[in-house]
Parts: structure tokens; C-alpha cells; sequence
């Protein structure tokens, strides 16, 4: 049987989560690296004790331009512990931002070209504002996709599972398949934008600019991207799949069904939090789940 490491995105962060790998080999070099990137103290900003900050110099953690190279200092310096201990995965998959941590795992790029990618993509999505998102839990899947189907200016951004999904577009087309699906659970989220959706089209068109100097190495583990949940390991091919990704669903529920066909025993989330793991553990039957957020769960 084999191991799946995955890896969370936005959504996840919490304050005070560095805290538990600071002690990790490098830790203070790559935060401080980031740092110097973001022209903010992206350390400070983890724990919660950065000041107000500004427009230009945001501060707080929930800030997408805060949150993902936070989320991405945090779960690469994990996995380079895990790879010091001499693990590995069978395959690497990551939930929105999580996917260029998987790429960093799989060896694509390395850890500053991560860091880069990840200000240019925070910054352009938290540029693009203007629209919605909302989850929903428990519903008909057939009237979900009618009612998507019928109503222009919403899609599917997250395939989360059988059971939930996140909607994503204008506020009002949001709104109006939010109101009408019979579901346990409706959620408007706290986003800037219209993340995974088309309405991302001009911020993924710069993305995908930046990723032309970019050197994408083939892999070394199979990465499921969430534009196409089947393993790749060829390094133009991965970059392709990573420029549709602003425009396109997080396809979660299919890369869960991955992982049973290709007989993964244990899938391992590394990063804070453990809302990938509870997805599995409610989707998937046999297949077992560990999470690694700090230097503790590594026994060090």
C-alpha cells in the first residue's frame, strides 16, 4: 500500500502555527528569505504580532498575500524534515496553493522559486476582487449541477467531496444557487475574489507570464493536479496544468478516488490543520490518515 502526502491551502492557517517548527533545520533562514521578499515579517505576521499594517504592507495572517507564502514556508520546511528522515511518498497532491508545495516536494522547483511563484499568485488573486464564494454541505449532486448548469455567473470552484463543494462568482449568481439548492449547510466565505473560477482569467493570464522563466523540473514523485487529478511527472506538463488552476475547479473528489485506485494506504497532510484529512477519512473506506504540522510530529 502506499503513502499520499497532501498538502492544505488557504483556509488552513491559523496564528501561532510556525511555532511548532521553528526549530526545523532552516526554518529561521527561509522565513527570514520570505521576509526579504515580502518586505514584512511574514514570522511576526504567523504569530499574530505584527502591527496594523498597511494596504501596500498587510499584516494580518488571514490576508491572502500573507497567507499563502506563510502556508508555504510552513509545509516546505516539513517536508524537508520528512525527506531527512529518509520518507518519501507514493504520489503528492495539494489543495489549491497546496499544489505548488506538492511540486516543491515532487523536486519541480526549489524553495525559492516556491517563494516567488507564491507572491506573484497571492498577490494577483488577492487583486482580483469583485466576487464570491460560498460552501455548501449536503445536498443532491444531480440538482447542484442543474442549478450551476442554469444560472450564468457560478461555477464549481472546489470539488471537495460527494458532500461539499465551494461555489464560486459574482455575488449575485452565488447567491441565487446558494438560495435555491436544498443543502445542510450553506457558508459565505471571507475571500477577496472569485477564486477557481473564470472571473480569475486576467490575474491567470499574468500567473501564467511568470511561470515563463521558470524552469519546471520533472518529477520525482507523481503529482495529481487539481486541474487534472492524474499522476504526472513531466515538468511542462505540470506547468500547464498549474496555469489553468486560478480558472479552473480544485477537482478534490476526483483526486480522493485516485488514491483508492491507485492503493493508497495512507494519506498524510502536511501543513496545519486537518480539514484534508477529515475529507478522506469521510470519503475514502481503508484508507488510513497521520498529519504532520510541527517538528513534534516528526519526534523531534
Amino acid at each position: 500500500m502506499g503513502i499520499a502526502w497532501v498538502f492544505p491551502g488557504q483556509g488552513s492557517q491559523k496564528v501561532g502555527m510556525a511555532t511548532g517548527v521553528l526549530d526545523l533545520p532552516g526554518a529561521a533562514e527561509r522565513f527570514r528569505a520570505a521576509s526579504d521578499l515580502l518586505g514584512r515579517d511574514l514570522l511576526a505576521i504567523c504569530a499574530g504580532e505584527a502591527g496594523e499594517g498597511s494596504a501596500d504592507q498587510p499584516t494580518d495572517l488571514n490576508d491572502t498575500r500573507n497567507t499563502q507564502p506563510a502556508l508555504f514556508v510552513i509545509e516546505s520546511l516539513l517536508v524537508d524534515a520528512l525527506k531527512d528522515q529518509g520518507r518519501t511518498a507514493t504520489l503528492v497532491a495539494g489543495h489549491s496553493l497546496g499544489e505548488l508545495v506538492g511540486l516543491y516536494a515532487a523536486g519541480v522547483f526549489g524553495a525559492s522559486t516556491g517563494l516567488g511563484l507564491m507572491k506573484a499568485r497571492s498577490e494577483l488573486m488577492a487583486a482580483a476582487g469583485g466576487g464570491a464564494m460560498t460552501a455548501v454541505m449536503g445536498f443532491e449532486r444531480a440538482e447542484l449541477d442543474d442549478l450551476v448548469a442554469g444560472t450564468a455567473g457560478v461555477v464549481v470552484a472546489n470539488d471537495n467531496s460527494s458532500a461539499q463543494v465551494v461555489l464560486s462568482g459574482t455575488p449575485e449568481a452565488v447567491a441565487a444557487v446558494a438560495g435555491q439548492l436544498r443543502c445542510k449547510r450553506a457558508i459565505p466565505l471571507a475571500v477577496s475574489g472569485a477564486f477557481h473560477s473564470p472571473f480569475m482569467a486576467e490575474a491567470a493570464a499574468a500567473f501564467s507570464q511568470a511561470l515563463e522563466a521558470v524552469p519546471f523540473a520533472d518529477a520525482t514523485i507523481p503529482v495529481l493536479s487539481n486541474t487534472d487529478p492524474t499522476p504526472e511527472t513531466a515538468g511542462a506538463a505540470l506547468k500547464s496544468r498549474l496555469r489553468s488552476q486560478m480558472t479552473t475547479g480544485v477537482r478534490w473528489r476526483e483526486t480522493m478516488e485516485r488514491f483508492s485506485a491507485d492503493s493508497i494506504g495512507t494519506a498524510v497532510e502536511i501543513g496545519p490543520g486537518n480539514v484534508l484529512s477529515g475529507l478522506i477519512k469521510r470519503s475514502c473506506d481503508g484508507i488510513g490518515t497521520a498529519q504532520v504540522a510541527s517538528a513534534a510530529d516528526l519526534g523531534l
